[in-house]
């Protein structure tokens, strides 16, 4: 029978134990994460710093308590205490765990989406509809992880694993009634996946829904995010945009027509106005250098003439720009050079 003193010495070097392998683990992770960052490979591995940023903390977690579950002793806490302290590692365990593998999925990924953020022209479109799609997989990636993650802490537990045969025997009528209960949940998250993979709608968009023009900022799950002009938030269900008509208006691509109206009098010469809209378009850094027209679409009942302006630019952005910035000549030039041609109101009397 051991005696007193060799209890204490034994739990002593027990708590030696854990404590060195405590710190070995935190040590080892500290010295992969400074090679990460190192010039040898961190300027070389694109995947470095992703992982260095996403990984660091859940590593230091995971591999604490992978190493004080290993060298832990029963002996340290007590007959009683054992059991709970064991089962209080693994959930831990399971957590930091499904922590790390969400944080370096996410830094995997993270890397295709820095490259497809800085694509232009012609191919970012394409880039725009991947992007859209990876974020999107990757949150359902992430749900699904959790909820193994959580099945599997549940699954610690001897009196869930007894009521397992029970469960699996009522599994339909839970089904209906899971299904039933999140029928607008899962109905938003079939229309996110919908929406990304049938290429109706990406991020950085631009669209107008409900009279309302912004960008798509944000596609998750559950709701969509645009940023309007004046930069308030308006947030939809996803599936809004599968039950309801949107304008999207770089559905194939960014460029856009622009317009300009004027209503102008009679007198107004259509030929100098439109050599003048020429004249500002190539001075305009906006203007794609592709299409513009000037027309005379209109006759107003109070005695006008409509002029529209036409005008293409690179983007959205720059063709609410480019129409304020000709909008402004034209009334100006107008105003000064033909004056005559200003509206009027013309009263004849009897």
């Amino acid at each position: 029978m051991p005696t007193k003193g060799a209890v204490v010495l034994s739990t002593v070097w027990n708590w030696v134990t854990l404590a060195i392998a405590v710190v070995a683990a935190i040590v080892a992770v500290e010295l992969l994460r400074r090679v990460l960052k190192s010039r040898l490979i961190g300027e070389r591995w694109a995947l470095a710093g992703p992982v260095v940023r996403r990984c660091t903390w859940p590593g230091f977690a995971s591999a604490v308590l992978a190493a004080a579950s290993a060298v832990y002793n029963p002996d340290m806490s007590g007959p009683q205490a054992n059991a709970l302290v064991q089962r209080l590692f693994t959930l831990l365990l399971i957590g930091c765990v499904t922590w790390l593998v969400i944080q370096a999925a996410y830094a995997v990924t993270d890397v295709v989406l820095d490259r497809l953020t800085q694509v232009e022209g012609a191919r970012n479109r394409r880039a725009r509809r991947i992007r859209t799609q990876i974020t999107l997989v990757r949150r359902v990636s992430a749900a699904v992880v959790v909820l193994v993650a959580l099945g599997a802490m549940l699954f610690t537990f001897p009196q869930v694993r007894a009521l397992g045969a029970g469960l699996l025997a009522s599994a339909g009528i839970a089904g209906v009634i899971a299904g039933i209960a999140a029928q607008s949940t899962l109905g938003n998250l079939l229309a996110g996946l919908q929406l990304a993979f049938s290429d109706a709608l990406r991020l950085d968009d631009v669209v107008v829904v409900r009279d309302e023009w912004g960008r798509v900022e944000e596609l998750t799950l559950t709701y969509v995010a645009l940023r309007l002009w004046d930069e308030r938030r308006l947030i939809l269900p996803v599936s809004y945009f599968t039950a309801n008509p949107f304008e999207n208006w770089t559905r194939h691509e960014s460029r856009i027509l622009g317009s300009v109206f004027l209503r102008v009098d009679w007198a107004v010469p259509v030929e100098e106005i439109r050599a003048e809209l020429y004249r500002a378009l190539r001075d305009n850094p906006l203007w794609d250098q592709k299409d513009w027209t000037l027309q005379v679409t209109d006759v107003t009942p109070q005695g006008l003439i409509e002029l529209r302006a036409l005008m293409s630019a690179a983007d959205s952005a720059s063709a609410w720009d480019l129409r304020c910035d000709i909008r402004e000549h034209l009334v100006g030039f107008i105003r000064e050079k033909y004056p005559e041609s200003l509206p009027r109101l013309r009263i004849d009397q009897v």
